[in-house]
């Protein structure tokens, strides 16, 4: 699949997984209502919300798990609808998942603060259908099993992800902050077959492959491009 604006599947993944907040659309007795939510994006690009239970989204979604969510990108003119987004829609369901749970926080470290409250609890949304927009007047429908990467090389990628990420983390922080640009203690906290999160702190930032790839070698060799366009870039500037 190529990077490219005629690949809506890989670009609808990519604000998925890059998105820190969305639009959540729920409904009660009929009557629509949005909020405000900060999604985090699995590895099988199943949407994770962390909520509590007093909010009234939660309640709406208890009694009715039809739900849908809108995520936006940067718009590329004046013109707010020049840009890209994507609305999932999807059913709702509160799990009982330390590793969602993990996964969530890596994304959203800042949540940790009210991780352990007992009114919190981690919902996911999987993705049953979706509608790209790349830009003004250009819109593309997607089903949730075109937008879902495949389970085969999920699977892969998640058993090698922690190893993934220790290797980096210990032998390559310099890496790391060259591809985060910028200077500091940057820690690559999740990676996945589109692309990989790195963290300083609370920040953290999504990093995109040049295009989806099928093993944790390919990644590799990934992380050896970003890293060498990163040097390539800032010698250029000092130059």
């Amino acid at each position: 699949m190529a990077r490219s604006e005629d690949s809506p599947i890989w670009a609808a993944r990519q604000l998925l997984r890059a998105s820190r907040s969305a639009t959540l659309a729920s409904s009660a007795l009929g009557q629509p209502f949005a909020s405000l939510v900060t999604p985090a994006c699995t590895p099988d690009v199943s949407l994770l919300l962390f909520l509590s239970d007093l909010s009234e989204h939660t309640r709406h979604l208890r009694a009715d798990a039809r739900c849908s969510l809108l995520i936006c990108g940067s718009a590329v003119e004046a013109n707010p609808q020049t840009a890209p987004r994507v609305t999932v829609t999807g059913l709702a369901e509160a799990i009982d998942d330390p590793a969602a749970k993990a996964r969530y926080l890596a994304i959203h470290p800042y949540a940790s603060l009210y991780a352990a409250f007992a009114d919190f609890s981690i919902w996911r949304i999987r993705p049953m259908g979706a509608l790209y927009v790349g830009g003004f007047a250009r819109a593309v429908r997607l089903r949730g099993s075109e937008l879902a990467p495949d389970p085969a090389v999920v699977a892969a990628i998640g058993a090698a992800e922690a190893s993934i990420i220790a290797h980096c983390n210990q032998d390559h922080p310099a890496a790391l902050a060259a591809i985060a640009g910028e200077a500091g203690d940057w820690r690559m906290v999740t990676a996945d077959i589109d692309g990989c999160d790195l963290a300083l702190e609370d920040r953290v930032i999504r990093v995109p492959w040049s295009a989806p790839v099928t093993s944790a070698d390919e990644i590799r060799t990934e992380l050896v491009r970003l890293a060498r366009a990163a040097r390539a870039a800032a010698e250029s500037t000092l130059g």
